[in-house]
């Protein structure tokens, strides 16, 4: 499939971060050249090239998002988003190029109006924008920041019967040895690092720890990722 992998590799990560970049660059500047008329000259055409590269990026990251989540799932909140931000992006570039070209030839209320128009639509795209690159580095990031939980004076390791605990979960921390918690159950994802389709650093981002914020919020709801969870499970917390 055309959107799926480049060299191996998922496209969407490739791609989504150039779409993210384009449409704010090229929404403030159409934002600048509508404000400031002797702009228009030398950032006109740039801009708007910059919004059709964008609009082009952003049908890519969305075809390809859809690849990837059928791998591996995708965070409902950043595939929400993402969804938005194509319609809005190619209205930007309609809306803009429209703009440009009728200030070239006329001027007046029709042509302010249609500015103002095209500034209200930049301001949404980059607004849209930053909320689906946030909830996709979110997604991506939030299990590799949180702190390990540290083990308690109290704590001691779990007697058959009596349940796992954090302290417990804390000595499986690094790569060559996996344990994390998802939703109260206790998993040992040591072999599953290397065979996650989104990458390994996702997986050693979650030993260790309690990851059930970083797990729903990328996996929520799918049954998929859910079923090879379960594959690893070592049993509950507490």
């Amino acid at each position: 499939m055309p959107f799926d992998l480049v060299l191996g590799l998922p496209v969407h990560p490739l791609v989504v971060h150039f779409a993210i970049v384009l449409l704010i660059l090229g929404g403030l500047g159409l934002i600048a050249i509508v404000l400031i008329p002797r702009w228009r000259g030398a950032l006109g055409w740039a801009t708007i090239g910059v919004l059709g590269v964008g609009v082009v990026a952003a049908f890519v990251a969305k075809e390809s998002g859809e690849q990837l989540s059928a791998r591996v799932g995708l965070p409902q909140e950043h595939a929400e988003w993402g969804d938005r931000l194509l319609p809005v992006s190619i209205a930007l570039f309609v809306v803009a190029l429209g703009w440009y070209l009728w200030q070239r030839r006329a001027s007046g209320v029709g042509v302010t109006i249609v500015g103002v128009i095209g500034i209200f639509l930049a301001v949404g795209t980059i607004v849209v924008t930053t909320i689906v690159g946030h909830s996709g580095a979110e997604a991506v990031w939030a299990s590799r920041v949180a702190p390990a939980a540290a083990p308690t004076a109290d704590a001691s390791p779990a007697a058959p019967g009596t349940g796992l605990t954090m302290a417990d979960v804390a000595q499986h921390s690094s790569p060559d040895d996996c344990w994390s918690v998802v939703n109260g159950v206790v998993y040992d994802l040591t072999a599953w690092i290397s065979e996650h389709p989104g990458g390994p650093d996702v997986i050693t981002g979650m030993c260790g720890i309690d990851a059930t914020q970083a797990f729903t919020g990328m996996h929520g709801g799918q049954a998929e990722p859910e079923s090879v969870l379960a594959g690893f499970e070592v049993g509950p917390l507490g």
